[in-house]
């Protein structure tokens, strides 16, 4: 059977090994197995969203608020813009696919980090779009609007703070390049993991409002699955001028969120407090991974996530690692595949850290 040509060229996304796989490949008791590769809240959500969602369980045979009110209402609130500066999706990567089919097509070019989140490329590829990347493992502003000169393309990932390294962008200097971009040039503002940097570091920052009200051709994205602990439901969104939400909502299949992730979603927002506690604890565990890693000589990515990247010196293979302790029942990031010589740890609990350290001892 023939298949798009596109296809040809795209590598599948390799998701984080989930535990079920773990217990069945390895036969290890589920309740000994330690997930820290997909860079979920290690507290869950707030437990005013398990009871929401359990207060409107009933309601699972009946199609969802294509509106989504409740959410829009709540989002407009947490951020002070309009519900038509917002888009939902099921997981702010859904919101990517949507700008990519909206704004690229085939032979038009998408600009991105050298090492940055996957699903840039793999969309871009989908509608035959070319990938420019810039050369510095580190958001270069210098590089990004050199090669923005020579190839104008149409769109701009900037991914802050960035996934799966953990760095993030000078806020002044993202909005300095910003205002060099000409306004056909759709930049999005990728801010999966912003409430932890706005926590730890103000000048990393991005405010949504502050983007759409200086720039049309900016598309700031958000979503639940990290701080919120809400990675199982699928909710993310876009804010950005109400012209590139509409062009977005063209592309936009009906009822794309769920009755129950639409609720979650709300509560959620209404319990910062839980959030709060959880990115606090974040980078106090996060101490003991920068003091791990300075012990055994090795060098750690400066982070304003919920995860660290690890360097590991040439004589250790990351692959080789992560399977050791992938048959221990660690499931941590091998990034062999980003081409970094690397692994990629989400900030666990207190005991799941203790576990990590425990096992990778050995290995180093």
């Amino acid at each position: 059977m023939n298949f798009n040509s596109a296809l040809e060229n795209i590598k599948s996304y390799e998701a984080g090994k989930p535990i079920e796989l773990v217990v069945r490949e390895y036969g290890i008791d589920k309740k000994d197995i330690v997930k820290l590769a997909s860079n979920e809240n290690p507290f869950g959500c707030s437990p005013k969203v398990k009871d929401a969602v359990r207060a409107i369980i009933d309601n699972m045979s009946l199609y969802p608020d294509d509106s989504m009110v409740k959410l829009k209402n709540a989002l407009s609130q947490k951020y002070g813009i309009n519900t038509d500066e917002l888009i939902i999706g099921a997981g702010s990567d859904q919101v990517i696919e949507f700008a990519i089919h909206a704004k690229a097509h085939n032979g038009s070019k998408v600009l991105m980090n050298s090492v940055t989140f996957a699903m840039y490329e793999i969309y871009a590829k989908q509608v035959g779009a070319v990938i420019v990347r810039t050369a510095s493992r580190e958001h270069n502003m210098e590089e990004f609007y050199a090669l923005y000169q020579e190839h104008k393309p149409s769109i701009i990932f900037l991914c802050t703070p960035n996934n799966p390294t953990g760095d993030a962008l000078d806020t002044r200097s993202m909005i300095s390049f910003i205002e060099k971009v000409d306004n056909d040039t759709l930049v999005i503002v990728d801010g999966a993991y912003m409430e932890y940097a706005r926590f730890k570091d103000p000048s990393k920052a991005v405010e949504p409002k502050d983007l759409i009200q200086k720039f049309d051709n900016v598309l700031f994205l958000g979503t639940f699955s990290k701080a919120y602990g809400l990675g199982g439901m699928r909710v993310g969104y876009g804010i950005a001028s109400e012209p590139i939400i509409t062009a977005l909502y063209k592309v936009r299949p009906p009822f794309n969120i769920t009755t129950l992730s639409l609720e979650a979603a709300s509560v959620a927002l209404e319990d910062e407090a839980f959030v709060v506690e959880c990115i606090t604890d974040n980078f106090k565990e996060m101490k003991r991974y920068e003091v791990f890693a300075d012990e055994k000589g090795i060098q750690i990515i400066q982070s304003y996530t919920n995860f660290v990247t690890l360097s590991l010196p040439d004589a250790k293979n990351s692959s080789q690692i992560a399977q050791a302790l992938l048959k221990k029942g660690m499931i941590i990031r091998d990034l062999s595949s980003y081409g970094l010589n690397a692994i990629r740890v989400t900030i666990g609990t207190q005991v799941q850290n203790s576990r990590f350290f425990e096992l990778c001892e050995p290995l180093l």
